[in-house]
C-alpha cells in the first residue's frame, strides 16, 4: 500500500495559483518544496507537474525529475539538463520542459489547474535521457513508497502598465 506524502511550497499554497516566478510568463523557476513525513526507507524522490486542464492531451506532462536524494528539502531553483549537478545524482526528463522545469504558460485568456505529484522510493532508478512520464511511472511501480500532491492554478491575468493601460500577462 502506498501511504500519503505530506509536503509543502511555501509560494504555491494547494488549492492557490502559482506567482509569476515559478511560470512560462515569468522566471520559470522550480519552486521549493518540503516534506513533512518522509518515510525513513525513501532512498530518492521523484516529481512530476502535469496541466490537468490541457485542452488537446490530458495531464500534460510539464516536468519529470527523479533520483532527488531523500530530503524533507527540496530547494528552488533547480538546474537544467538531464544530469543535474545540485542536488547531486537527479535526473530531468521529456516533458513540455527537456530535462528543465517548465512552468505554467496556458494560452491567452485561459485559465488551467496544474498538479505537482512527490513520490517517495525505495531505490534509485537507471533511466536514460529520453525518458518520458509513462516510462517514469513503469519504473517506480513496486518502488514508491508514499504519494503526495499538490493543486494549483495558474491563468492570464489583466494587469496595469505604467501608461495605465491593461495588458494581459
Amino acid at each position: 500500500m502506498i501511504e500519503r506524502l505530506d509536503f509543502s511550497c511555501p509560494t504555491i499554497p494547494e488549492g492557490g495559483e502559482f506567482p509569476l516566478e515559478h511560470t512560462g510568463k515569468g522566471e520559470d523557476r522550480s519552486p521549493e518544496f518540503y516534506i513533512k513525513n518522509l518515510s525513513p526507507q525513501a532512498q530518492t524522490l521523484a516529481i512530476t507537474l502535469e496541466d490537468l486542464t490541457h485542452p488537446l492531451k490530458k495531464e500534460f506532462t510539464h516536468w519529470l525529475i527523479w533520483n532527488l536524494p531523500a530530503s524533507s528539502h527540496i530547494k528552488d531553483n533547480l538546474p537544467q539538463g538531464f544530469e543535474v549537478a545540485i542536488p547531486q545524482g537527479a535526473r530531468q526528463g521529456i516533458a513540455y520542459g527537456w530535462h528543465r522545469y517548465a512552468g505554467p504558460k496556458p494560452p491567452l485568456g485561459q485559465n488551467h489547474q496544474y498538479r505537482f505529484t512527490i513520490y517517495s522510493l525505495d531505490c534509485s532508478l537507471s533511466l536514460n535521457r529520453w525518458t518520458r512520464k509513462s516510462s517514469l511511472l513503469r519504473a517506480m511501480d513496486g518502488h514508491v513508497l508514499q504519494k503526495g500532491q499538490l493543486t494549483a492554478s495558474f491563468g492570464n491575468k489583466k494587469i496595469w502598465n505604467q501608461d495605465s493601460r491593461p495588458m494581459m500577462v
